[in-house]
Parts: structure tokens; C-alpha cells; sequence
């Protein structure tokens, strides 16, 4: 009787369990279906999606395809496919202004060296590029697209690994982009933990990932996630990185195992070609005075095809193929574009007036205005007004903010000495002032020269001659020192038509070539006024002329 019903009991329970997993499975079933249903509808969705398609914008259509299509940059592309084109190509930093090629021709480079025999890039070699400046990482290690990460079974994500205990590797751009070229925009802008994650992989050329999951006896992980743990992931590739940024501002230990390439600004021509393209592609006509207009404005390529854009659509819808002057100046308008500070040295000699050299940015060169006035006053009564500088910066060093004065009027104070006492001259007896005009606070030591040599004019009314310029630091014993950016300061004032270039003698080895321009190297004071006003030293004058120093001075004789 007992055993009766004990196996009436089991019999229950076996149903009950029967009928529970039963419609457990039903349930799976259904759920799946519908599932299905949805994952169809969603798919339809997203097909329906795929068939809208707009035109083309005008920005991608003139992206370059070819290393002809750049316009501008031949040094610059010549040193990028000797970096990249070679049998053993090799980690390239590009500085440049925004808007002037520097992902084209990263991209054109590789194409190219996928074609060379001696490359060692095949066809499949891939283009991964990322931008620093939106790149998401996680301190925690739980996501970094640029390096990899690994999903541990704790966390949402990790899939059917989860269950199982395994932790799943996700690997990141630097993996993706193995046999090919990883372009990192904005390089300056990573996190400094993934810099150094990244200059590691740059050694190694592959990746080690970590997980606390993750045990070598374990035989439930998957052959291929112990292989990931104990021989890391490949991520040989070639960085390619690019920064609107000046080297200074680059982590040395990146810039110590790359290249160093600089972009420089577009010219003026440079982006009328562009335009003129860009209108070509876009089934418009464009007059001459509407390429001047965008010439005038357009800071880069990127801006000359943007208002080319517009402008055309606005002809469009006015029922026009022609783009017009007045349809440029409408977008220059709405736009608050400002027009090109393409400066030009005077065609004319003039007093008190030179032209100095500076760098800003990614070692982009330009050519400034020195001024100088001088007032005769009674002895003693001199005064000294400098206008357009730094007045003074700060910096940062060990741990302190520190503040010193600014080095260009230390340059100015450096010229008043060297007057003083090398040339006799009684600045007291002058009411002197220095002008940087422009608008953009100047800073640097690079001015002394043409400090000394726009106040010598202007105290002894000499015309400075036409259509040069100059740089160099001016020390208190009348040196002319060594400055930096040589190269790009003769760039800048050969564009803006400068025939002769005054440059220290300890810079003189840096110029390789200076095709267009004059360059004259000096080692003084006395060497630069002898050279720029082609006469003898200012105290070689004073003792040859018969007046007393203090009848000549007074009188603007020499």
C-alpha cells in the first residue's frame, strides 16, 4: 500500500515536471518566433533604410584618389612616400594646419604603396583611422577601441563567454589595422594612459591583454582565447599620426619613433585650384572674379569647397549653373568668413619699418611688421613705449607657476643696450616707440634684430630697403643668436615676396636650399646694418664725420 503510494507520488511529480518543461520549451519556442518576426521587420526596416539614398556631397567628391589630385604640399608628399613607399616603412607624425591634405595624402600614400613591389604593404592592407579627439576610453580597462579590451563574464556584453566563466578579448584599432596603417587624427589629444599603451605596442607590435578570468589550466577557455592571453594579439602596422598642434606640444617619446612631416598653409593660388576643381565637380561654372572672392577668404581647401557649395546651391535655386561674385560675398557674409592674412613686404623702401619672421601653430611661418618712431627730446627726457607684445607669460615647472617677463620686450631692452653702449647712442635723448601691428600678441626673442634695425632707421631717418626681411635673437653684446624654425620663416617671407632673408650665421648649416631667395647669414650687429644699409658701421661714421656724438645724434645726421 505504502509503495503504491509512493509511486502514485512519483508519477505526479514526474508529470509536473513534465508539463513545466514542456511549456518551457513552447515558451522558448514562441519566444523565438516572435523574435524571428521582429528581427524580420527590423531587417525590412533597415533594407528600406539602405534604399534612401542622398547625392554625394561636394566635400567627398573632390577628395583626392590620387597623389595628383593634392594640390600643394610636394615636399611634404615627397617625404611622406619616402616614409611609407620604401621596403621598410615607418611610423609618420604629420604637422599641419586643418583643411590642407594631411588624411588624403595618408591615405593616397598607402594606396600607392600597396602597388610598389619593393612594399612591403599587400592588396589587402587596411586604412583605420580614428579621431583622438572622440575616441572613447574607459580608465578601467573595460572598453578602449584603440588598444583592446577584454569583456570578463561579469559584464553585460560578454555573450554565451559569460556563462561559461570565459572572459572574451575584443581587440581594438591597433589589431584592425595589422599589415596596413593606423591614421590617428589629433594625435596630441589621446589620453596620456593610452599613449602609453599605444608607444608599448610600438615596440612589441603586439597587443597583451589582462584579465583577472582568465586561468592557463582552465580547459573550459576556448583554445583560441588561451593563444589571445599567452602570445598577445598581432598589431603590426604602420602609425600614421596628425596634429594641428606645434612639436613642443607631441609627447617626445611618440616624436622620438616617428618621422616628422610639416603641411604647410595653402597659397593663395593653392586654394583658387581647389575651388575651381570643386566647382568643376559640382556642374558649375564659376567667374574669375568669384575664384578671387573664395581666394580672398578661404583659409584651406576645406573652406574653398564648402563656400563653393553653397554658393552653387544658392545659383541652383535661382536657376543658374554660373557662380557668381555676388553669390560668394553672400556666403562670405552669413558665414563671418575673415579674410586671408596673406601679408606682403612693401614694394618700397620705408623709415622705421621691417620686416620680421615668426612661427605660430604647427611650424607655420609669417611675416610681421616691425614699426619703430623716434622723437628727438632733451637729454634725459627719453621715454620707451612698446606696444603689440606678450607683457609677460607664465609656465609651469616642477609642480610651481612661474611668471617672467616676455621675451620680446626683453628684446627690446637687449636693442637699447646694444645702442647705448656698442654705438654711443643716447636713447634718453629720444622719445622711442616699437609697434607690432596686427592684432596678435607677439612673443619670442627672434625679433632683436629687426628690433635694432627699425629703431636705428627710425633715430637716423635711413630707409629701410624694400622687399626684405629678417630674424635673429639680438644680445646685449650686440650677437646675433641662433632661433628656431629657420626653414619655415624663409618659406613665409619668400611667399610674400621677400627677395633677401637676414639670418644668424649659426642657422646658416639648416638651409639646404633656397631656391627663390636670397639669404644672408650675420654674426652682429654692426654686420647687419652694414649689410642692410650698405655703408659703414654706426660707429665707423660717427668717428669719421667731424661732429661730436651728442651734435650728430641730435641732428639725425649719420
Amino acid at each position: 500500500m505504502l509503495q503504491t503510494f509512493i509511486l502514485t507520488v512519483q508519477f505526479f511529480f514526474t508529470m509536473v515536471m513534465g508539463i513545466y518543461f514542456l511549456n518551457l520549451l513552447r515558451s522558448q519556442h514562441s519566444g523565438k518566433g516572435n523574435l524571428e518576426k521582429d528581427s524580420d521587420r527590423e531587417l525590412e526596416k533597415l533594407h528600406r533604410l539602405r534604399a534612401i539614398k542622398l547625392t554625394t556631397p561636394l566635400s567627398e567628391r573632390t577628395r583626392p584618389k590620387e597623389l595628383s589630385d593634392i594640390v600643394g604640399q610636394e615636399d611634404g608628399l615627397r617625404a611622406l612616400r619616402a616614409a611609407l613607399c620604401g621596403p621598410n616603412p615607418q611610423h609618420v607624425l604629420i604637422y599641419g594646419p586643418p583643411g590642407v591634405g594631411k588624411t588624403a595624402a595618408a591615405r593616397v600614400v598607402l594606396n600607392e604603396a600597396i602597388r610598389l613591389s619593393c612594399s612591403p604593404f599587400e592588396s589587402g592592407a587596411k586604412f583605420v583611422e580614428m579621431d583622438a579627439t572622440t575616441m572613447r576610453f574607459d580608465e578601467r580597462g573595460i572598453a578602449d577601441p584603440l588598444i583592446g579590451s577584454v569583456h570578463d563574464p561579469i559584464y553585460q556584453g560578454a555573450g554565451a563567454y559569460g556563462p561559461a566563466g570565459v572572459p572574451q578579448p575584443k581587440p581594438g584599432a591597433v589589431t584592425k589595422a595589422h599589415g596596413g596603417v593606423l591614421f590617428i587624427d589629433e594625435i596630441g589629444e589621446l589620453h596620456p594612459i593610452q599613449m602609453n599603451k599605444l608607444l608599448k605596442v610600438l615596440e612589441d607590435r603586439k597587443v597583451f591583454l589582462e584579465s583577472a578570468y582568465y586561468s592557463p589550466g582552465n580547459r573550459d577557455i576556448p583554445a583560441h582565447v588561451h593563444e589571445i592571453f599567452q602570445k598577445g594579439l598581432p598589431a603590426d602596422f604602420r602609425l600614421v599620426g596628425a596634429t594641428t598642434r606645434s612639436p613642443d606640444e607631441i609627447p617626445p617619446a611618440i616624436r622620438s619613433r616617428c618621422v616628422e612631416i610639416f603641411f604647410r598653409s595653402l597659397t593663395r593660388e593653392e586654394v583658387t585650384e581647389i575651388a575651381k576643381t570643386a566647382a568643376q565637380k559640382g556642374g558649375f561654372h564659376i567667374e574669375g572674379d568669384a575664384l578671387c572672392e573664395v581666394a580672398d577668404y578661404a583659409q584651406n581647401g576645406r573652406d574653398a569647397v564648402n563656400v563653393v557649395q553653397i554658393a552653387g546651391s544658392a545659383a541652383m535655386l535661382e536657376e543658374r549653373i554660373e557662380i557668381k561674385k555676388k553669390d560668394v560675398e553672400w556666403v562670405l557674409e552669413f558665414g563671418h568668413y575673415t579674410p586671408r592674412l596673406d601679408q606682403r613686404v612693401p614694394d618700397v623702401a620705408a623709415i622705421g619699418l621691417v620686416n620680421g619672421l615668426a612661427v605660430s601653430g604647427a611650424r607655420e611661418g609669417r611675416v610681421m611688421e616691425i614699426e619703430a618712431y623716434a622723437s628727438p627730446c632733451a637729454p634725459g627726457e627719453g621715454s620707451l613705449s612698446v606696444t603689440g607684445i606678450v607683457e609677460q607669460e607664465e609656465f609651469s615647472a616642477g609642480g610651481q607657476t612661474l611668471t617672467k617677463k616676455s621675451s620680446a620686450r626683453a628684446s627690446v631692452e637687449n636693442m637699447l643696450t646694444v645702442l647705448n653702449h656698442r654705438f654711443g647712442v643716447d636713447s634718453t635723448r629720444f622719445h622711442l616707440h616699437v609697434n607690432f601691428p596686427g592684432g596678435m600678441p607677439v612673443d619670442g626673442p627672434s625679433a632683436g634684430i629687426a628690433i635694432f634695425t627699425a629703431v636705428y632707421s627710425a633715430v637716423f631717418e635711413k630707409p629701410i630697403p624694400a622687399k626684405i626681411a629678417m630674424t635673429g635673437e639680438l644680445s646685449v653684446h650686440g650677437k646675433v643668436k641662433p632661433v628656431g624654425g629657420v626653414r619655415e620663416k624663409i618659406e613665409a617671407a619668400k611667399n610674400a615676396g621677400a627677395e633677401t632673408v637676414y639670418i644668424p650665421r649659426e642657422n646658416d648649416k639648416e638651409i639646404l636650399h633656397t631656391e627663390g631667395v636670397r639669404v644672408i647669414a650675420v654674426d652682429t650687429a654692426e654686420e647687419v646694418l652694414d649689410r642692410v644699409f650698405r655703408e659703414r658701421s654706426v660707429t665707423e661714421n660717427v668717428a669719421s664725420s667731424g661732429f661730436s656724438e651728442g651734435e650728430l645724434i641730435s641732428a639725425n645726421a649719420v
